[in-house]
């Protein structure tokens, strides 16, 4: 998504332990200011802001590395476009908080999209942390009116076979995890997705869609206890520059739960960041994505199979429209080198390179039998120095002539 950013608020930070700038009271506000800018140079773009409005303001000072349970909060209003929205209106905000001195840091994201295609998109995601990271607390909260196009099943279709559906949802995921040793957590959730008012749009005429030859049903539903496995050594998830993270989710939809037949998916979410370190510049991190998606036993509904962009973050396959991809499994890999552009932390840049597999759930056997790739670069602008928090504006390219913009607030993983 291409943004224009409209206006910047809603900054925390805490200054009680801020090491004091001693001046004598004679010098003036221009002086102050510079002095600020020698002991703290990191720069975002709230400060850039306060400097146009008034040439005098000074630099806040830089007390992200305190852990403060007062809220770090940034918010993007914009106007953007993406491949499956077009043109669109939204807010986005993510806050990070320490609930305990001793703790990870603890983050909230939410965003509210309205576009041109009538499309409305309401998440609402959390990872809270508790004292001594005993406890994780997971949600994934989503509603989406969501009118989208569709490309059939498996690797071999084209963006010349999308057409037109329509429908509703809501998601409710949630899990808690507790501590089994340092960084290694497991636990329980319980998801519930819905889907209503499905329907094709407009379909190929005279012949019969993947959709309608899987399964087109107007309300869509499942239900299921979750098996959680977490391994996370990143001290910030908003922007990771070391660590591992290992997230495997076992889901079976028993039909005791209300699911019309029993059917099992399993996720293995691995991601790893390398600090890399050229002339004294520590910022650059090498950083590794591996997201699995596979159906174990059973038929998951139609707009539940994995897909491209389907993850809970609809960051998979930057250089594809999300949905572009679909199948019964799904093998994806990325690559990211991101490094720094400017000394004082306002500017950065990426490389990153994906590729993705599916299997087609109407193929006998069923197997990955290519890859599809995406590769692109983009650009970060640092958005709060306290949280860390960039926005990502990425370029992305594909096969079959695809291409576009994709934004985040946040990294992409």
């Amino acid at each position: 998504m291409c943004c224009l950013f409209s206006s910047f608020a809603g900054i925390g930070q805490n200054t009680k332990h801020a090491v004091p700038i001693i001046i004598n009271d004679s010098v003036d506000a221009a002086k102050r200011c510079a002095m600020d800018t020698i002991n703290n140079t990191q720069l975002d773009v709230i400060d850039v802001v306060r400097r146009l409005f008034n040439k005098n303001a000074c630099i806040r000072v830089d007390t992200g590395v305190v852990k403060s349970r007062k809220l770090r909060i940034a918010i993007v209003p914009a106007a953007g476009y993406t491949l499956q929205t077009s043109l669109a209106a939204l807010v986005a905000a993510n806050a990070s908080f320490y609930t305990h001195t001793d703790a990870n840091a603890s983050t909230i994201l939410t965003s509210v999209t309205y576009t041109v295609q009538n499309q409305i998109i309401l998440p609402f995601q959390t990872s809270l942390w508790t004292k001594s990271n005993n406890y994780n607390i997971v949600i994934d909260w989503r509603y989406l009116y969501f009118p989208s196009y569709t490309y059939g099943l498996g690797d071999y279709t084209s963006l010349s076979n999308g057409y037109l559906i329509n429908y509703s949802t809501i998601h409710l995921h949630q899990a808690v995890l507790r501590k089994i040793s340092d960084n290694l957590y497991a636990g329980l959730g319980y998801n519930l997705d819905y889907y209503w008012d499905f329907r094709e749009i407009n379909p190929p005429q005279n012949q019969p869609t993947d959709l309608k030859t899987y399964g087109l049903l107007p309300t869509e539903f499942a239900s299921g206890f979750t098996f959680n496995f977490l391994y996370d050594t990143r001290t910030n998830p908003i922007n990771p520059e070391k660590g591992n993270f290992v997230n495997i989710i076992y889901r079976p939809n028993l039909t005791i739960f209300g699911n019309t037949e029993t059917w099992r998916s399993l996720v293995i979410d691995l991601r790893k960041y390398i600090p890399l370190t050229f002339g004294g510049n520590n910022h650059n991190v090498l950083a590794f994505w591996s997201y699995e998606w596979l159906t174990l036993s059973g038929k998951p509904p139609y707009l539940m199979l994995p897909n491209t962009g389907g993850d809970p973050y609809s960051n998979t396959g930057r250089g594809y429209i999300q949905g572009r991809f679909r199948g019964n499994n799904m093998a994806y890999l990325e690559g990211e080198y991101r490094f720094k552009l400017t000394n004082n932390g306002l500017f950065g840049g990426v490389v990153f390179a994906n590729g993705e597999s599916f299997t087609d759930p109407l193929r006998s056997p069923s197997k990955f039998e290519t890859i599809e790739p995406g590769y692109g670069a983009g650009i970060r602008i640092k958005f709060n120095k306290f949280s860390k928090t960039n926005v990502a504006l990425d370029y992305g390219f594909g096969a079959g002539g695809s291409s576009g913009l994709f934004v985040n607030v946040g990294e992409v993983f």
